[in-house]
């Protein structure tokens, strides 16, 4: 049963110093005459004070000014009030001061909503998801420390404003040994990190408002750059002079046939390769960002270069199935790879894995369902974002077609109108002889 309440607000001026002629205007909140105080940080001369109304006197700006912000203080607690009375909790004036300067237990920040998140995904993320979310986190502060003049914020202050302006932030923003500003997608993935982390708050309570209910992250359509097969296959063939090379192009080939990233290449070892029913060997393995299963058979290219470096004394070192190197210079090396061959587009890593998905896989008539599963994606929209159409693809395509239409032709011409009619009608309900 819900009890009444006596509440009061009153505005009172308490000296700053004796010698100055101004003081400080605090607020007094009474509830069930318990008191406390709470300062408004607003400095006032004496002289323009009227103890009575509890208010400026005169007509000046000034006056007019400091009358209107006691007026929007008091609304402000009013509602505090009304608020805290309304959810059926036991108000008292230190929760009403506490809900309106912002400390109540459930006003919570940025930082801690940030520290939260971070503790939360401690073990249940990759270490590069991780990564990029400290990344989005250093971003969130610069901004607030450049445009909002303030190292935190409460989370009931993210409003729609606050994401277009971080937006634009971003938009300006040119990182560190970086030759231009961030490009729409990166700045997309920024907001899309925040907006998980704001969704996290939303639904643990922290917030009552999500600031993202309005919002659309709008990501621009971009081409997964691939070799084609005479690219790989200058690739596969070049005699590098310096062994280095060999050993990056040999990484590079080996994702081409079997389309398992850096990091999962790098922690692959013999108890890695079994027999599967087929009676050919396989690569068991599990992604480090999914943690889903990798489960890839072996083609002919990667069983010459397991064979190649079973004895190397690279691996016999690492006890890996390939000579371990820094993602950083495996991509830098694979500048110099891509000049020798002739390649002249930007050569990284990843792109390995794209070409495994197009060149080698589904411009060969893999299904889309059976090349989502070799890549270990977890939806098939992500793979669908490989199944482009080539145009040699599309040539082979229509060769076929038109071999079809010449047969059925002659085949027509060679029969009489009867048999020919005869023949369509067999066709069209799906009788094959």
């Amino acid at each position: 049963m819900r009890t009444k309440n006596t509440f009061s607000v009153h505005f009172w001026v308490k000296p700053t110093n004796e010698k100055i002629n101004n003081g400080i205007i605090y607020v007094r909140i009474t509830v069930n005459q318990r008191r406390v105080l709470v300062s408004l940080k607003r400095k006032i001369s004496f002289d323009l004070w009227d103890p009575s109304k509890k208010r400026a006197k005169g007509t000046s700006s000034e006056v007019k000014q400091i009358n209107h912000y006691l007026e929007s203080a008091k609304s402000r607690i009013f509602q505090c009030y009304q608020e805290l009375n309304s959810k059926g909790k036991k108000v008292t004036a230190q929760l009403i001061k506490a809900t309106y300067l912002g400390e109540v237990e459930n006003s919570k920040s940025l930082r801690d909503l940030i520290e939260y998140h971070s503790r939360k995904i401690k073990n249940t993320h990759a270490a590069g998801s991780i990564r990029n979310y400290r990344v989005s986190e250093k971003y969130f502060f610069k901004f607030l420390n450049k445009e909002r003049k303030t190292s935190d914020i409460y989370l009931k202050e993210l409003d729609y404003k606050f994401l277009c302006d971080f937006e634009d932030f971003l938009g300006g923003y040119y990182p560190k040994r970086h030759p231009k500003a961030m490009g729409h997608n990166t700045i997309m993935k920024h907001i899309q990190r925040l907006r998980k982390m704001v969704t996290l708050a939303y639904n643990m309570e922290w917030i009552d408002k999500d600031p993202f209910r309005r919002w659309k992250n709008t990501f621009e359509k971009k081409d997964r750059e691939f070799l084609t097969v005479g690219e790989l296959s200058n690739l596969e063939t070049y005699e590098f002079l310096v062994e280095r090379l060999d050993r990056v192009r040999d990484l590079f080939v080996f994702s081409c046939y079997t389309g398992i990233s850096y990091t999962d290449i790098m922690k692959l070892t013999k108890d890695n390769i079994t027999i599967g029913l087929d009676r050919n060997k396989w690569i068991i393995s599990k992604r480090q960002k999914t943690n889903t299963p990798i489960k890839v058979p072996l083609l002919d290219p990667v069983l010459e270069l397991i064979k190649k470096y079973e004895d190397h004394p690279m691996t016999l070192v690492s006890g890996t199935l390939l000579p371990k190197i820094t993602n950083e210079k495996l991509n830098v090396y694979l500048k110099e790879v891509a000049i020798l061959c002739g390649i002249k587009k930007n050569l990284t890593f990843h792109m390995a894995r794209h070409t495994f998905a197009t060149t080698v896989t589904l411009s060969n008539g893999v299904p889309i369902e059976t090349v989502s599963k070799l890549l270990g994606h977890t939806k098939i929209s992500t793979t669908q974002i490989y199944a482009r159409v080539l145009e040699n693809k599309i040539s082979q395509d229509m060769i076929a077609l038109r071999g079809i239409l010449k047969q059925k032709k002659d085949e027509d011409s060679t029969q009489s109108p009867n048999v020919a009619s005869f023949s369509i009608y067999l066709g069209a309900i799906g009788f094959t002889r």
